[in-house]
C-alpha cells in the first residue's frame, strides 16, 4: 500500500504527515514486530503538470517497442497503463494534453517503459534523441545492462571520479565513486574533449551515478566495501 503525505525536512532529518493513517500493525509485522527503525523510501514529487516532451518520449519509445515486437499500439499502451495501475496500487495516469497527472507521474510511467526496453534489449531508434540520459534511472539501467549511455552499444563501466592512478582497484570502496557506461568510442571521446565539453555535447548535467555495494558486486566490480 502506498502512503502519501507532506513533509517538513531539514538536512539530516524530517517530519512526515500522512494523508492516510498507515497500517501500523502491518508495518510492525514486516519489521520483526518493531515500529522503530523502520526503513522508508522518500520520493520528492514534481507537482507540475506532465510536460509535452514527456508525452513525445513515451510515444516515441512505444513506437520502438511496436517495431521490435509487432504488437499493436493500443495493446502496448494498455499494457503500460495497466502496469502503472498495478505498481501504484490503483492510480490512473493520462499523458494527454489536458492531463491532470504530474511530471513525477509521467516520469514513473516512462521509467517502466525504459525498464522494459533494457530488460528486453529493444533497439531504440524513434526515441533516440529524446532519451533521458540526464536522469539517474536511465543511467542506472544503462550501467547495469552495460549499454552505452550515448549510443546504446555494448559498454564497459568506467569511473567518472578519480580513484587514484595505479591504485589497487580491489582496495577501493567503489560505492563512493560515480560510474558511467560508455562504449570504447564514447569513452575515448570523453577523455579526448574532457568532461565539460562531453556533457555539453550530450546534454548531461548529471554525468555518472553512484551504485550500491550489491549492484557493484552484480557487475563483478571487486573492492574494499568495509572501509
Amino acid at each position: 500500500m502506498m502512503e502519501t503525505g507532506s513533509a517538513w525536512i531539514q538536512k539530516g532529518y524530517g517530519i512526515i504527515k500522512y494523508d492516510v493513517e498507515p497500517n501500523w500493525e502491518h508495518i510492525a509485522t514486516i519489521n520483526d514486530g518493531n515500529l522503530q527503525g523502520v526503513p522508508v523510501e522518500v520520493n520528492y514529487v514534481d507537482p507540475r503538470r506532465a510536460r509535452p516532451r514527456q508525452r513525445r518520449l513515451y510515444y516515441a519509445l512505444l513506437g520502438d517497442i511496436i517495431n521490435w515486437s509487432g504488437e499493436a499500439k493500443d495493446y502496448l499502451d494498455e499494457y503500460f497503463h495497466n502496469l502503472y495501475w498495478e505498481k501504484t496500487c490503483g492510480q490512473e495516469i493520462s499523458l494527454s494534453n489536458n492531463t491532470t497527472n504530474t511530471v513525477s507521474d509521467a516520469k514513473r510511467m516512462i521509467d517502466y517503459v525504459i525498464d522494459f526496453i533494457f530488460d528486453n534489449e529493444v533497439p531504440v531508434k524513434q526515441g533516440y534523441e529524446l532519451l533521458p540520459r540526464n536522469e539517474e534511472h536511465f543511467q542506472y539501467q544503462s550501467v547495469m545492462h552495460k549499454s552505452c549511455l550515448i549510443c546504446g552499444q555494448h559498454a564497459d563501466v568506467h569511473h567518472i571520479d578519480t580513484v587514484g592512478m595505479g591504485r589497487d582497484q580491489t582496495k577501493v570502496d567503489h560505492t563512493k565513486h560515480r560510474v558511467m557506461a560508455l562504449c570504447r568510442i564514447h569513452h575515448t571521446e570523453y577523455h579526448k574533449i574532457g568532461p565539460s565539453e562531453f556533457c555539453k555535447k550530450y546534454h548531461l548535467t548529471k554525468p555518472g551515478i553512484k551504485l550500491s555495494e550489491e549492484d557493484l558486486k552484480k557487475l563483478g566490480i571487486k573492492g574494499n566495501y568495509n572501509e
